[in-house]
This record gives structure tokens, C-alpha cells and sequence, in this order.
């Protein structure tokens, strides 16, 4: 009885000590995910600058050993610089294909939202909806003076971004058809496009949705409004997959952060509080030349 006793007592401290034991490994396993520090730089397009730094705020607050810098510079910046090994992310609004010089095949493709992209004019012009080819004319310099179009006898003044926006790029392929814009002056910032744009009689430029305000004018076009019902079936054509690329797979920390990007909670709130479109909100597919599939 008593060596039954002792067996007994024997078994159940082994069980109570590799029951602490485990717990013990659990409780380090985690709190060594929980504190080691990672540090994300993310660079690149500025028409997902706002989307990414309103994402990075909430996720810091639960991930308090993440450090997230998000800076601008354009999709051609980030595409670059993140194939180099120099950033963490390259944020984009095209495709790594459509960039020269970007070797796409060594990059990750991380699409987190769409954007819709439409042009801006002064407040003062009188127009609020053209037609394409009015719209190719004005940024092809064809047509120069409001008053041409049925607005204010004002020159028109076309605010550029630089050759490396992807901004431009997207609305060079389907705003005009592929022209390519006169030369003019040029604006990195899309806040400062939008600035400028208020400021300066008879201007005219091209901002995402989430930088549409009452302190500038959204025109039509083809009487097709810039909206994102419009977008998601691809009525409104102007619009671009915002992708965040990383050099080949990303590790575990940074794939952490873009999990919580795509996840439903900020596609539902965050994309959508800032005027871009959730990637499930789109009713069509566009790969990188352009074909488009119902989904």
C-alpha cells in the first residue's frame, strides 16, 4: 500500500513539474516574441503615406517593441530603394513590373488597397466635368484657357508630379490614354499638389480620393463621377492596387504589420475612413498589362 502511495506521489509531482516546465517555456516563448525589437521603414508612394501611417499608431499601441517610419518620396523611390535592401517596404501604386531598373522578380507583392485617382482644378475655373479627350487636350497643352471648355477666361496651369510618381503613372496610362503631360511645374507632395492647386487661379492637377477636400474641385469625367462605387467596377478607370513590396518574403515581424493592414478590421475601418477602397470592396481584377476580370 505504502509503495502504491509512493508511486502515486511520484507521478504527480512529475506531472506538476513538467506541467511549471511547460508553462515556464510557454511564458518565455512569448514574452521573448513580445520584446524583440523590430524596426520597419517603409518608403515610397505618398498617395498610401496616409494609410499606412494611420495603420502604424493603433498597431504600435498593442506591438509596443515595433519602431514604423513611413516616409514619401514616390513609388519609384520605394520600388527602388526596397530592391536595394535599403528600406523595409517599398510602398507603390503600380506594379514593380512597370518601373525600369526595378528587378520586380526579387520582390514580394503585398496589395493592401485600391486607390481612385482623379483630377483636381481651382475652385474658380467653372468646370466640373470634361470629356476625355478634353481631359488629354488640357494636359497635353492642346487647349489652354478655361473659357475654351465653357469656364473662366483664365489660363490653365497644370500642376505636374515627377516622373518617378506613380501617381502620374496611373494617370498618365488611364487618364490620357498613355499621353504623357507637358512639361510644367512639378510637386513631389500630394499635399502640396492639393495646396497649390487651391491657391493657384486657373490650376489644374490629379490627387488620390483621400486627398479630395472642399478646398479644391473633383471633376467628372464622361459625366462618370470619381467615386469608389464607381472604382469597384471599374466604371471610374482611373485607379490603381496599392502594393507593398517587400525583397522576397518578409520576416516575421514585418509580415506581422501587413497581416494587420489587410486584416478586417482596418479594411473596414481605417481604409475606408480615409477614402480608400478595401481590396474586397473591388468587383474587378486589372493585372499589370492592364486586362480586366469580373471577380
Amino acid at each position: 500500500m505504502k509503495k502504491v502511495f509512493l508511486t502515486t506521489v511520484i507521478l504527480s509531482m512529475s506531472v506538476l513539474l513538467a506541467a511549471c516546465g511547460s508553462q515556464k517555456a510557454s511564458t518565455d516563448s512569448s514574452s521573448t516574441k513580445s520584446t524583440e525589437p523590430v524596426k520597419i521603414v517603409a518608403v515610397g508612394s505618398t498617395a498610401l503615406q496616409p494609410l499606412v501611417d494611420a495603420a502604424k499608431d493603433p498597431f504600435i499601441a498593442e506591438h509596443s517593441n515595433y519602431t514604423i517610419s513611413v516616409q514619401g518620396g514616390g513609388s519609384g523611390t520605394g520600388l527602388s530603394q526596397v530592391a536595394d535592401g535599403a528600406v523595409t517596404i517599398g510602398n507603390s501604386d503600380v506594379f514593380a513590373e512597370e518601373k525600369s531598373g526595378v528587378d520586380a522578380s526579387a520582390l514580394v507583392d503585398h496589395r493592401v488597397a485600391v486607390v481612385g485617382m482623379g483630377p483636381v482644378v481651382n475652385k474658380e475655373v467653372g468646370i466640373k466635368n470634361l470629356t476625355k479627350q478634353e481631359l488629354i487636350d488640357v494636359f497635353t497643352g492642346k487647349i489652354t484657357n478655361w473659357k475654351e471648355l465653357g469656364g473662366k477666361d483664365q489660363e490653365i496651369a497644370v500642376i505636374n508630379r515627377p516622373a518617378g510618381s506613380g501617381t502620374r503613372a496611373t494617370f498618365e496610362k488611364w487618364g490620357l490614354d498613355g499621353a504623357t503631360s507637358i512639361q510644367s511645374q512639378e510637386q513631389d507632395s500630394s499635399g502640396t499638389v492639393r495646396q497649390i492647386v487651391s491657391q493657384t487661379p486657373g490650376a489644374i492637377s490629379y490627387l488620390a480620393f483621400s486627398y479630395f477636400d472642399d478646398s479644391v474641385t473633383s471633376l467628372s469625367i464622361n459625366n462618370v463621377k470619381p467615386t469608389e462605387k464607381n472604382v469597384a467596377d471599374n466604371s471610374w478607370e482611373i485607379w490603381s492596387y496599392e502594393h507593398m513590396y517587400t525583397k522576397g518574403e518578409p520576416e516575421a515581424g514585418v509580415k506581422v504589420f501587413l497581416d494587420y493592414i489587410t486584416s478586417e478590421e482596418v479594411q473596414k475601418g481605417i481604409v475606408k475612413e480615409l477614402g480608400y477602397l478595401p481590396i474586397t470592396a473591388m468587383k474587378v481584377d486589372r493585372d499589370v498589362n492592364g486586362v480586366v476580370n469580373n471577380q
